[in-house]
């Protein structure tokens, strides 16, 4: 195991950064999976206006969910949201950030 995978798998662990949560894959059962919350807002620029968002995306290891798609589903802290867009990964390939709406 890699530096960085030793670090990513502290990071998930760790109860002031990783958060359970439920992924359920389109037409699939769920599973349970650690993730670590970004709730970013971010600012768009729309032709000469710029439009503030509140946006929800989370980090999930690769390892934990191997094909992430939209309208896939993640439950966390009881909220439901549905995966929008495509999910990226890092740079090694460990973790996939993803973008969700509420459901």
């Amino acid at each position: 195991m890699s530096a960085l995978a030793a670090a990513f798998d502290a990071m998930f662990a760790d109860p002031n950064v990783g958060r359970d949560a439920v992924y359920t894959p389109a037409g699939s059962e769920p599973v349970p999976v650690r993730i670590v919350p970004r709730r970013a807002d971010t600012i768009s620029e729309f032709g000469e206006a710029r439009v503030w968002s509140e946006t929800v995306r989370l980090d999930v290891r690769v390892s934990a969910v191997a094909e992430p798609r939209p309208g896939d589903g993640f439950e966390i802290d009881g909220e439901a949201f549905v995966v929008q867009g495509e999910p990226v990964r890092d740079r090694e390939r460990l973790v996939w950030t993803i973008e969700l709406r509420p459901a």
